[in-house]
C-alpha cells in the first residue's frame, strides 16, 4: 500500500511539473512573452480550465503586443534604409499572436479582440519594396558585373515583397544580363589520329559538365558552336590543350630469388617410412609496368582585353600493370602464390587508345573541381 502511495504522488508531482512547463509561466517569468503565450494557447486548447494558463494568457499577450509595437516605434525613429522589413517581422509576429488565440476557444474570453495589423504590415511590405527597389537601381547604375549582381538580389526581395512593383520584372532581367559572365569553351585539340577517338570521349565528358553546370546562375558555359550559331560575344574563353602526352612507356623489372625449403618428403626408405630433406629453386619475377601520362593546360582568358585570368597545369598518370614469374628446380620449393604467379603468362596490355583514356580520367575530375571552385561563386 504504501508503494502505491508513493507511485501516487510521484504520478501527480509530475503533472505539477509538466504543468508548469507548459503553461508559459517560466517563459513569461523570463521576458519570453511569444513563448508565454504560444504555451498557454497550446494547454488551453487541450485543457480549457487550467487555471494557471488561464493566469499567464492575458498577461503574456498584452507584455508581447506592447514590446512588438515599441519595436516597431522603434524601428520607425532609424536611418535605417531597410527598417521597413523588421518592422514588417514585428507586425508579421503580432499576426500570429493573433491567429493563435483566435485558434483557442478558451482563449477568446481571456483576450476578447487580439490585435490585428494587416493594412499596416501591407503598407509595410510596399515601404519596404520601395526601398528594395531604389537600392536596385542605384546598382544597376553602377555599370558594373558585381553590382548588376547586388541589383539583381534586391529586384528579387522587391518581388517578394510586391510582385508587381513598377517595372520590377523587367529590371530584374536587365540586372541579370548585365550580371551574366558569358564563356566559351573551345575544342581540345590533340595532335594525332591515332588518340582522336579518345580525345572526342574526354570532350564529351566536358561538354555534360558545362552543360549541366547549374552552381552559378550568373555564368553560362558555350560551346564554340553554340557562340557562333547564337552569335554570342563572350566574356571569357576557356581554353584546353595537353601541352604534352606520352602513351605507353614500358618498364619490365626481373627479380630472381632463391628459394629452399626444409622438411620436405622426397622419398622414402624400402618399409615406405618418409624421408626428409630440403628442396631449392629460382624464381624469376617480372613485373611489366605501362606508363601513360600527359599535362593539361586549362587557360581562362578575358576576351575584351585578352588578358589571362587564370592559368593551371593539370597532371594525369595512369599506370598499367601485369606481373608473372618462372622457376628453375624444384616446384615443391615455391608457396602457393608463388606456384600460381608461376602459371600465369605475360597478358596483352589495353591499346593505346584505352590507356591515353585512362589517363585523362585523373585529369578530368582535377578539371571539372578547378572549373568549379572559380566559377561558383564568380
Amino acid at each position: 500500500m504504501k508503494n502505491i502511495s508513493r507511485l501516487r504522488y510521484f504520478i501527480y508531482l509530475s503533472f505539477i511539473i509538466i504543468g508548469g512547463c507548459t503553461t508559459g509561466k517560466k517563459a513569461l517569468q523570463k521576458g519570453d512573452y511569444d513563448a508565454s503565450v504560444a504555451k498557454a494557447v497550446s494547454r488551453l486548447q487541450n485543457s480549457p480550465k487550467n487555471s494557471e494558463a488561464i493566469g499567464v494568457l492575458p498577461t503574456a499577450y498584452n507584455l508581447a503586443l506592447q514590446d512588438h509595437l515599441r519595436k516597431i516605434e522603434e524601428a520607425k525613429a532609424s536611418n535605417d534604409l531597410f527598417r521597413w522589413e523588421a518592422i514588417i517581422y514585428e507586425y508579421q509576429k503580432i499576426n500570429q499572436l493573433a491567429d493563435d488565440i483566435n485558434s483557442c476557444p478558451a482563449c477568446l474570453p481571456l483576450v476578447p479582440s487580439p490585435s490585428k495589423y494587416i493594412k499596416e504590415l501591407s503598407e509595410s511590405k510596399y515601404n519596404a519594396a520601395v526601398a528594395r527597389y531604389n537600392s536596385g537601381m542605384e546598382y544597376l547604375n553602377d555599370n558594373n558585373r558585381q553590382s548588376a549582381k547586388k541589383a539583381y538580389y534586391e529586384f528579387e526581395k522587391v518581388q517578394n515583397l510586391q510582385p508587381n512593383y513598377k517595372d520590377v520584372k523587367a529590371k530584374m532581367d536587365d540586372a541579370y544580363w548585365a550580371a551574366l559572365t558569358r564563356v566559351v569553351v573551345q575544342p581540345i585539340m590533340v595532335n594525332s589520329n591515332l588518340y582522336k577517338l579518345s580525345g572526342d570521349y574526354f570532350q564529351q565528358q566536358i561538354d555534360q559538365f558545362i552543360a549541366s553546370y547549374a552552381r552559378n546562375k550568373f555564368v553560362i558555359f558555350y560551346s564554340e558552336e553554340q557562340a557562333t550559331n547564337q552569335k554570342i560575344i563572350p566574356d571569357q574563353v576557356l581554353s584546353l590543350n595537353f601541352d604534352d602526352f606520352v602513351v605507353g612507356q614500358t618498364y619490365v623489372k626481373e627479380r630472381v630469388e632463391k628459394i629452399k625449403r626444409d622438411s620436405v618428403v622426397i622419398g622414402q626408405t624400402r618399409e615406405k617410412k618418409p624421408i626428409y630433406g630440403t628442396v631449392k629453386a629460382t624464381l624469376s619475377i617480372f613485373d611489366k609496368n605501362i606508363s601513360s601520362s600527359g599535362l593539361l593546360d586549362m587557360t581562362i582568358t578575358d576576351w575584351h582585353d585578352q588578358k589571362i585570368i587564370r592559368q593551371q597545369k593539370i597532371p594525369g598518370t595512369y599506370i598499367w600493370r601485369d606481373s608473372w614469374a618462372s622457376y628453375k628446380g624444384d616446384d615443391r620449393a615455391l608457396n602457393k602464390q608463388q606456384l600460381a604467379m608461376t602459371r600465369k603468362r605475360e597478358s596483352l596490355p589495353p591499346p593505346p587508345t584505352a590507356l591515353f583514356l585512362e589517363f585523362t580520367k585523373p585529369i578530368y575530375n582535377q578539371l571539372v573541381n578547378e572549373i568549379g571552385s572559380f566559377y561558383n561563386s564568380y
